[in-house]
């Protein structure tokens, strides 16, 4: 989730002003000034520009499709036989040497938690190729990395719950 900005803030203030003057100078019920805060959350960003933010992140749409704000395309990198003790942000910097980077996803086992050696990197399109020839096979914390780009993962049958 994005914080806000200065100008969600103060609009979102400014709401909450009206509410609270509303409250004392016209004397309404207590579910009128709760419905004009609630509805103000949902206005202010509108108020802002902001109001194609999402609050909710998802991990299921598909990075191939997603845009950032300058409409430029990203695209997702499998970076494979990586480092255990290798953080997100030591991928990030890695990375970063070849190109504009969005995110970093470091798999670890549901069970333990423990880091799987593989993850993904999202990166501008543009940056993908060059990404690819200057780090596979090349040696990060004395691993050979696997760097190529990431396959769409076919979705699964769901499963049949037996009872």
């Amino acid at each position: 989730m994005k914080s806000p900005t200065l100008q969600t803030v103060v609009i979102a203030i400014v709401f909450t002003i009206i509410a609270y003057i509303v409250t004392f100078v016209v004397a309404v019920n207590s579910v009128t000034i709760a419905s004009l805060v609630f509805i103000s959350a949902f206005l202010a960003p509108l108020f802002t520009g902001n109001a194609s933010v999402n609050t909710l992140s998802s991990t299921s749409t598909s990075s191939a499709s997603k845009a950032t704000a300058s409409d430029e395309e990203v695209r997702t990198l499998y970076v494979g036989n990586l480092p255990y003790r290798a953080n997100e942000t030591s991928v990030r910097e890695l990375f970063a040497e070849y190109g504009s980077v969005h995110s970093v996803r470091l798999m670890k086992d549901k069970h333990t938690g423990k880091r799987r050696g593989f993850g993904f990197v999202e990166m501008a399109a543009t940056d993908l190729d060059k990404a690819i020839v200057a780090l596979n096979d090349t040696e990060f914390q004395q691993r050979t990395l696997k760097v190529r780009e990431a396959k769409e993962r076919p979705e699964r049958p769901e499963e049949s719950t037996q009872d």
